[in-house]
């Protein structure tokens, strides 16, 4: 085989290597996403626990103060117990 035909198919076999990484990754993407969406969403309770449990470790990390969280904390209890 020669050099220009050896290159033409380590570019087409790259090429195609890429094409099938790239599909793999949207369809994970997709798979991801459908699981979201299909799942059930969580009640009032179990979103102000991960609310709180998120905010205090910002706080752990020194992300926020602690007033911060409770303000933050109050407002989104308001809006999460309001969907409710």
């Amino acid at each position: 085989m020669t050099h220009k035909a050896v290159r033409y198919v380590t570019r087409s076999t790259a090429a195609a290597a890429g094409t099938i990484a790239t599909a793999a990754s949207s369809v994970a993407a997709a798979a991801v996403a459908a699981s979201i969406i299909l799942s059930p969403v969580a009640d009032a309770s179990t979103r102000l626990e991960g609310v709180q449990a998120d905010l205090q470790r910002a706080v752990q990390l020194n992300q926020i103060t602690e007033e911060q969280a409770l303000r933050f904390e109050a407002k989104l209890a308001g809006r999460i117990l309001g969907e409710a």
